[in-house]
């Protein structure tokens, strides 16, 4: 399954909103050192119920605009 992403990395919360066909998510951590990535792949996880391990973004790594990939 295929998710396309929106970041806002450096939040004051964390919030996840559903737009068309878009999950916005906010992150607390700031974007250096892949660390806002890595928070968006347990968020997904964790919603998923799925291990961090199945969650892998496909396209858009230095972007906010990210395309995720969900294995399993």
């Amino acid at each position: 399954m295929y998710i396309k992403v929106f970041v806002t990395p450096g939040a004051k919360r964390e919030k996840i909103e559903r737009k068309d066909e878009t999950l916005a998510i906010s992150v607390r951590e700031p974007a250096a050192g892949n660390r806002a990535n890595n928070r968006v792949r347990e968020i997904i996880a964790a919603q998923q119920g799925i291990p961090f391990s199945k969650v892998q973004i496909l396209t858009g790594h230095r972007s906010r605009a990210k395309m995720i990939s969900i294995n399993g």
